[in-house]
């Protein structure tokens, strides 16, 4: 028997610190995601100006560059002068729901006509 009394602390400070663990991992995985969408919207802007450019839709080729979370909510406008606007929703890593969402642009000459 332990003689200080203070048997089994250590499993009741680790139960007490475990939801802030683990909330602090979602919190870095919820930057990673945010991240993410901000690396690809430059990517997915890119693909939609090239596929506006050769006449195709740039709502689709902005949808092949992103993985399937961030596919989901991806918009694309074409201006007609060969810039397309992107926006990609940032969803929650719980939950699902859109947070915010980024917007990049890119600009591909016409290639048809």
């Amino acid at each position: 028997m332990d003689p200080s009394g203070e048997r089994g602390q250590a499993s009741v400070e680790l139960v007490a610190v475990l939801p802030l663990v683990v909330l602090l991992g979602l919190l870095c995985w919820q930057a990673v995601v945010a991240g993410q969408a901000v690396w690809l919207s430059g990517a997915a802007a890119r693909a939609a100006a090239r596929a506006d450019a050769l006449g195709d839709d740039p709502r689709a080729a902005a949808r092949r560059v992103l993985p399937g979370a961030l596919a989901a909510g991806v918009r694309a406008k074409g201006d007609g002068g060969g810039s397309v606007t992107v926006r990609v929703a940032i969803p929650a890593v719980v939950g699902g729901i859109e947070l915010t969402a980024v917007t990049a642009k890119a600009h591909f000459a016409s290639q048809t006509g």
